[in-house]
């Protein structure tokens, strides 16, 4: 036993060793920086332990406006790519020529350089000197009036953001539901045409819950990705997010570390210990709301 046990943890070593050394050294390298008041990078000194980096960073108005950037991305996009995906996963699965042809289009986006999508949204919506962009196009075509989305007002271009993300996280979703709701056993179904069951009591009382376990895991995995949010807005907007009133959380790290208001750890931890705090609360006070309603 005791043998068995030791080939186990020589074959976990790699691992551990991998983990330890990219992942929890960081982390907690991390949270000492976060508590190290005006740290200097260069002279490798502080000027002591406390709170001093977290009061600075939550006093930060770029900080709250990147907060506030992020969870209106997160509120409005994980609803609504869900949503959308499990209707296009449901229309997929009703239709049976050229399923997996349909299937592969909606794919297409999720293999797709982030930054290539972000191009052709510049295309769509940015006014230039030579052109007001194809959106604009149409609007003028509909006889209203034309809206700068990429240097204009903020709601343009939360909105171009907005949009830029729910296409870039379609793909995946529509993957996994179209996969959740090809697994239901159709034995449910034939059970409920013997009932003459309404399709939109079919849905609510046997494939909603049946993919229930997949819905709560987009739904999980898209808060946490959309809190992460950054090399959307930067193929949008340019690195320099602040100065376009659309940096996140991500960008507000990266750019207290390397922007031009870079070069201060300290700040930089206690920020992304911050997002850290705030994800896994999310995070957890879902894993409670999917025990209730998430059936295994």
């Amino acid at each position: 036993m005791k043998q068995n046990q030791m080939k186990a943890w020589l074959y976990l070593l790699p691992a551990i060793l991998f983990l330890g050394v990219f992942m929890v050294y960081p982390l907690i390298d991390v949270l000492v920086y976060s508590f190290e008041e005006k740290y200097n990078f260069v002279t490798q000194t502080s000027q002591g332990i406390g709170l001093f980096n977290y009061a600075k960073v939550l006093r930060d108005h770029q900080f709250l406006d990147a907060v506030k950037n992020t969870f209106l991305l997160v509120i409005i996009t994980v609803p609504l790519s869900t949503g959308i995906a499990l209707l296009i996963s449901l229309g997929l699965n009703a239709i049976k020529p050229l399923r997996k042809m349909f299937q592969t289009i909606y794919f297409l986006p999720y293999v797709t350089n982030t930054l290539a999508v972000g191009l052709v949204f510049m295309v769509l919506f940015k006014t230039t000197d030579y052109s007001s962009g194809l959106i604009n196009s149409l609007l003028s075509a509909l006889g209203m009036r034309q809206v700068d989305f990429i240097d204009g007002p903020y709601w343009a271009k939360m909105l171009v953001l907005c949009l830029y993300t729910v296409w870039v996280v379609m793909p995946f979703k529509v993957l996994i539901l179209t996969s959740a709701l090809a697994s239901v056993d159709q034995e449910y179904y034939n059970a409920a045409k013997m009932d003459a069951a309404s399709p939109w009591r079919v849905f609510r009382k046997i494939t909603l819950p049946m993919i229930s376990p997949m819905i709560y895991y987009l739904v999980i995995t898209g808060f946490i990705g959309a809190f992460k949010a950054y090399s959307d807005a930067v193929a949008l907007f340019g690195v320099e997010l602040g100065k376009a009133g659309m940096n996140t959380m991500v960008g507000y790290v990266y750019d207290s570390l390397y922007g031009d208001r870079g070069g201060y750890p300290s700040y930089a931890s206690a920020a992304a210990l911050i997002l850290f705090a705030i994800v896994l609360t999310i995070t957890c006070i879902n894993l409670l709301i999917s025990k209730k309603r998430v059936r295994y």
